[in-house]
C-alpha cells in the first residue's frame, strides 16, 4: 500500500503449522474478530523496539485463519496493553481470488478508521462492520461478488465520495491525474445506441491526429482484434503502450461511412494539458480597443499550475489588459493544484480556505508573503459542472476581493479526499476533511452563487453589446458565447468603478 497506508502493516506471513500463507493484520486493541479460531500458537513480536505477546491462529474451522494484533509503533500502547489485548482469527476463502479481496478490504476498512472524517462512521460500529463484511464475504466465489460487499461497507458510511475504484479504473485517473499517458492521442467512447467505439476527439499533434483520423471516426480492429464488446477503457489500455513502439488500427471514416483504413501509429509521450487560451478582442463602452486573456482550466492535474502559469505569462507577453477563467465543467482534482493556481492571483497572506478535520478543528491554509503574477481585473465563469478543487479556487479569488464570479451556482461539494493506491491495484477515496471558503461560507451540498448568473435577461443584454461593439463576420466562437459576453459586460462594469487595473 501506499500513502496513508503506513499505518497499517498487511502481509502475508506463515503460521506455525501450516504450509500454506494466511494473513498477519496487525491493529489497535480495540479490534475484536469472532471466535473461530480451533488451534492456537503464541510467538514472540517485537514491536517498536520492544516485545510483547501476539497470537497466532493456526488452522480454523474454514480454512485459514488471520491474526490481529496491536501496532504500538503507530498508536502508541505500553507493552502491557500489547499483553492484554486478544487476537481472535476470522475465515478465509478458499477461493483465492476473493483471499486477495479479503485483505484488500482490510486495508480499505483500516485506512477509514483512522482517516474518515466522520469518527461515527455514520453512527455505527464500524469494528462490527467490518467483521459483517468479512463473513458475507466468506462463501462468495468471485473476486467480482467480493468488491462488491466492499462498496456495500462504504455506502453505509452515507458518504458519495469514500469510494473504492478498480485497478483498471485507477490508471485511468493517474493518467487524467498526471496529465501525461504513452499512447497516440485518442479519446474514444462507446456510442449506446450501437456499441461501437467512436472517436471523441485527437489530441492536436499527435500521432493519431498526424494520421487524419477526426472525431466520429469507428475505430474496427486494433493490432488485428476486432473490438466487437469491448469497453473503451479496454481498448484505451490497447492502444497504450511504451514510447517507441507501435499499434495498427482499422479505422471507419465518418465522412464516408464506408470507407476503412489501417493505419500504423506509433505511440509518443502524449501531454494532458487541461489549459487552453486565447486572446479575445474586446470594446470597452468608450471605444476603447482591449484585449482579454481567456484561459480555460478543465481540470487540477499534477501538471494544471505550470501550465496556467505559462499562459498567464504568455498572455502578459502579448499585452492583455484583463482575463476571464472559465472553471465551467471542472470537476477538481488535486487539491493542491487548485491551492498553486490561486497564489498565481493573489498577493500577501491571504487565507485561501479553511479545512476542518474529523475532530471539527478549523485550520486556514495562507499564503506566505505571495507575488501575484498580474494584477489585471478579473472574471471567473463556473456553473453547475464546477466542483471540489474550482470551488477552492473561485471561493479563494472571490472572497479575497481578486475576482467578480459570473455564471450559474456551483456543484457544492466541500469535501477533500485522500487517494490510497492498495496492494492489489486498485485505489480507495476516503473523505478526510471538509472544507469552508475564505469569509467561512459552507459549500457543500449548497454551491457558490456568482456575482453575476448568466440568467436569460443577462444573456440578452449581453448580446445587444456585443452586436453593438463587435463586426458580426468577425465573431469567433469565444466570442459568440453568451457567458462569455456576460463576463466582459462585468469587466466593463469593474473598470467604469475604476477598480484593480
Amino acid at each position: 500500500m501506499k500513502n496513508l497506508c503506513q499505518n497499517f502493516d498487511v502481509r502475508p506471513t506463515l503460521p506455525l503449522k501450516l504450509g500454506k500463507p494466511t494473513w498477519k493484520v496487525l491493529f489497535p486493541p480495540r479490534l475484536w474478530f469472532p471466535a473461530w479460531t480451533c488451534e492456537e500458537k503464541k510467538f514472540k513480536a517485537k514491536c517498536g523496539g520492544r516485545e510483547g505477546w501476539i497470537e497466532s491462529a493456526g488452522k480454523s474451522a474454514f480454512g485459514f485463519g488471520v491474526s490481529a494484533a496491536l501496532l504500538c509503533s503507530v498508536f502508541g500502547h505500553s507493552p502491557a496493553a500489547l499483553a492484554e489485548s486478544l487476537t481472535v482469527a476470522f475465515p478465509v476463502s478458499r477461493a483465492p481470488e476473493v483471499n486477495a479481496v479479503q485483505r484488500t478490504l482490510v486495508e480499505a476498512w483500516g485506512l477509514i478508521r483512522e482517516t474518515f472524517v466522520d469518527p461515527t462512521f455514520n453512527h455505527q460500529d464500524w469494528d462490527l462492520k467490518l467483521q459483517q463484511t468479512m463473513v458475507e464475504m466468506f462463501p462468495l466465489n468471485s473476486a467480482d461478488a467480493a468488491y462488491t460487499k466492499i462498496r456495500g461497507m462504504l455506502s453505509t458510511l452515507g458518504d458519495p465520495f469514500t469510494r473504492i475504484i478498480s485497478p483498471k479504473e485507477y490508471q485511468g485517473f493517474r493518467i487524467g491525474s498526471e496529465g501525461n499517458l504513452q499512447g497516440v492521442g485518442l479519446f474514444i467512447n462507446v456510442e449506446p445506441r450501437t456499441g461501437h467505439l467512436i472517436v471523441l476527439s485527437c489530441i492536436d499533434g499527435s500521432p493519431a491526429a498526424r494520421a487524419g483520423i477526426h472525431q466520429g471516426d469507428e475505430l474496427i480492429e486494433i493490432n488485428g482484434e476486432r473490438l466487437d464488446g469491448i469497453d473503451s477503457e479496454t481498448a484505451a489500455q490497447r492502444l497504450r503502450g511504451n514510447a517507441g513502439t507501435t499499434v495498427t488500427v482499422k479505422v471507419k471514416d465518418s465522412g464516408t461511412g464506408s470507407c476503412i483504413r489501417e493505419v500504423k501509429l506509433p505511440r509518443e509521450l502524449i501531454k494532458l494539458s487541461p489549459i487552453s487560451s486565447a486572446i479575445i478582442p474586446h470594446r470597452s463602452p468608450d471605444g476603447h480597443l482591449t484585449k482579454t486573456g481567456y484561459v480555460k482550466l478543465s481540470a487540477f492535474s499534477q501538471t494544471a499550475a505550470e501550465d496556467m502559469r505559462n499562459a498567464i505569462q504568455e498572455l502578459e507577453n502579448q499585452g492583455v489588459h484583463s482575463y476571464i477563467l472559465d472553471l465551467r465543467n471542472n470537476p477538481g482534482g488535486l487539491v493542491k493544484a487548485g491551492l498553486d493556481v490561486a497564489q498565481m492571483w493573489l498577493d500577501g497572506d491571504e487565507t485561501l480556505v479553511n479545512t476542518i478535520d474529523r475532530d471539527g478543528n478549523m485550520l486556514p491554509i495562507n499564503m506566505v508573503n505571495g507575488h501575484a503574477i498580474t494584477h489585471d481585473p478579473l472574471v471567473v465563469i463556473v456553473n453547475e459542472g464546477s466542483a471540489s478543487a474550482s470551488e477552492i479556487l473561485a471561493g479563494a479569488l472571490h472572497d479575497n476581493g481578486r475576482a467578480i464570479l459570473v455564471g450559474r451556482k456551483t456543484f457544492g461539494k466541500g469535501k477533500i479526499q485522500s487517494v490510497t493506491e492498495l496492494h492489489d491495484g486498485s485505489a480507495l477515496f476516503v473523505t478526510v476533511a471538509k472544507y469552508l471558503s475564505p469569509a467561512l461560507h459552507d459549500i457543500d451540498q449548497v454551491g457558490i452563487t456568482p456575482d453575476v448568473q448568466c440568467t436569460t435577461e443577462m444573456l440578452n443584454s449581453a448580446k445587444e453589446i456585443s452586436s453593438s461593439t463587435k463586426d458580426k463576420a468577425s465573431v469567433s466562437s469565444l466570442e459568440a458565447d453568451s457567458c462569455i459576453m456576460v463576463a466582459e459586460h462585468a469587466l466593463d462594469m469593474e473598470e467604469s468603478k475604476g477598480t484593480a487595473s
